[in-house]
This record gives structure tokens, C-alpha cells and sequence, in this order.
């Protein structure tokens, strides 16, 4: 049997031009944003190290320990400050971190679409899993944070082309 019914077109959807004309961002562009947004935390927390101090000695010494061995509660709790720090900063600035403003790229929902503030902190805290970094190994670099949320990081310039 024959099936007459008229082909209804497809309508192109809002994104798809644009969709098809993002690319990720290199693999070295994601090292330098890693680099510099771990540069950025540990400069964040020198800083709130010495507020904790101030407001309770005794929470500090929990946090970083009062020996030089290996302090796994301190490591992480600063783990998981690190994912919250990466998502608040994300969530404010729209899908940019200081990383991302210096190598000219931003993180984007997979249709092109700006990342909302939940799924900027969804971002985070899903940095917070061990072992995350290096689900970022490989070409191109595609890590769980990414993977988990269905975002893209993308050169800034390509969205600016629309």
C-alpha cells in the first residue's frame, strides 16, 4: 500500500544553524581554564583561610589539620568548597570563570542556549566527584561535568557570530 499523505516539512528549530556551527572548545583551551580556575581557588581559599581563623580557630584546624599528614576530612571538604566555588562563579557570571574569560570561552547548553543558574551549580558540584579531571583526557575533551549536565564549552566568539 501506498501512504499518500502529504510530507509535511520540517520546520528548522531556533537553534539549529546555530547548532551545527558550534564547535568545543580545544583540549588546551579546557587545560589552561582548569590551570587557571585552580589558581583562582587556591587564592579564594588562602584568603578564606584567614576569616575561618578569625571566626574559630577550632573549625580551621578541622578543615586543614593540625599535623603534616594526610588530613582526608580536610581534602574533602575542600573538594567539595572547590565544586561550590566553580559553580557560584559560574551561576553569576552566566557560564564564564576567570579560565573561561581569559581563553575567550563560556559554557553553553548542547543547543547553544545560555546555561541556567541551576544547572552553573550542577556544574560545580559535579567537579566535586573524584576523579573528574581525568575524565577530561582526550580530543576532543569531554568531561563527566559536561557529560552529566549536557553542556559544551564553546569559544566565545562562535556565539557571537548569531
Amino acid at each position: 500500500m501506498e501512504d499518500n499523505q502529504p510530507q509535511v516539512p520540517q520546520e528548522p528549530g531556533l537553534f539549529d544553524d546555530h547548532y551545527n556551527q558550534l564547535q568545543q572548545a580545544s583540549s588546551g583551551k579546557r587545560f589552561a581554564n582548569y590551570l587557571i580556575d585552580l589558581i583562582s581557588f587556591y587564592v579564594f581559599m588562602y584568603f578564606f583561610s584567614y576569616v575561618l581563623v578569625e571566626i574559630s580557630f577550632d573549625l580551621a584546624l578541622l578543615i586543614y589539620g593540625d599535623d603534616d599528614g594526610f588530613n582526608l576530612a580536610g581534602r574533602l571538604i575542600t573538594l567539595v568548597f572547590y565544586g561550590m566555588y566553580m559553580g557560584l562563579i559560574e551561576a553569576i557570571f552566566k557560564g564564564r570563570s576567570l579560565g573561561k574569560l581569559i581563553t575567550g570561552t563560556v559554557a553553553v547548553n548542547m543547543d547553544g542556549s545560555r546555561i541556567s543558574g541551576a544547572t552553573a551549580l550542577t556544574r560545580g558540584l559535579s567537579r566535586a566527584v573524584p576523579f573528574n579531571a581525568f575524565s577530561a583526557l582526550g580530543s576532543p575533551c569531554y568531561p563527566w561535568h559536561d557529560r552529566w549536565t549536557k553542556t559544551w564549552v564553546v569559544d566565545y566568539k562562535d556565539l557571537q557570530q548569531e
